[in-house]
């Protein structure tokens, strides 16, 4: 955790020292990045999603939702915390109730929901 860099908060709760930094939680940007790919992929964004995605291409019936993403292997480290390739896993797996939402705030509350599911 880099947080725990600054001397001064080692002692504090991982939330104290976010809190103190103002930084989000890894959670939430996961959550502000699912969103973006959502408003990417729904065409909601002015982002042609050829420039990042690769979608699955598959005329089979898959689990999950229609949108699923095919994630290029990654030769260099730096490549796998691109946008396009570290959120890939997390899209994947949402359910296609989430994924087919029709709006962003639709979107939204049912990732919270699933997410605090998920928590349960």
């Amino acid at each position: 955790m880099s947080t725990k860099l600054v001397r001064a908060l080692r002692n504090k709760s991982y939330q104290q020292r976010l809190d103190i930094l103002g930084l989000t939680s890894l959670e939430k940007r996961v959550n502000r990045d699912l969103i973006e790919v959502y408003k990417i992929l729904t065409g909601k964004e002015n982002i042609d999603p050829a420039q990042l995605f690769e979608s699955t291409d598959s005329n089979y019936n898959l689990c999950g939702h229609h949108l699923k993403l095919h994630k290029q292997p990654c030769r260099l480290d730096i490549q796998k915390y691109f946008f396009s390739q570290r959120i890939m896993n997390e899209w994947n797996v949402l359910l296609a109730t989430i994924v087919d939402a029709l709006s962003v705030n639709t979107f939204k509350r049912r990732l919270d929901e699933h997410y605090r599911n998920m928590e349960n």
